[in-house]
């Protein structure tokens, strides 16, 4: 199977975030988000395990039971399943984010 991200859309969350869903099976998905400067990924867990990478921008990543960290353009970040996360948009940020399973709630 071959995505096309042009012939994708952005989903509008609200407080300056989108999210568009690329592709996905039931074992994976990968995600792009926008994120605006000042914008928020409140913190939260679900039983999926995630690696994040950033596309562009800085943000402060907040992990459960870890020191926050100031992650920029080409940075990664995993986060193993049920673990609080998020993060505090320094810049627009803009970030691919891949979990396994399929975000089911996504779709």
């Amino acid at each position: 199977m071959v995505v096309i991200n042009q012939d994708k859309n952005y989903k509008d969350l609200g407080g300056g975030v989108q999210r568009k869903v690329l592709a996905y099976s039931d074992n994976i998905m990968n995600v792009e988000l926008l994120f605006e400067k000042g914008a928020k990924g409140e913190m939260h867990a679900h039983p999926h395990e995630q690696i994040g990478y950033v596309i562009a921008g800085t943000l402060i990543f907040h992990e459960e039971g870890q020191p926050d960290r100031e992650l920029h353009t080409g940075d990664s970040y995993i986060v193993a399943p049920n673990v609080k996360h998020g993060i505090d948009c320094v810049s627009e940020v803009k970030l691919l984010d891949i979990f396994t399973p399929m975000r089911e709630d996504f779709i």
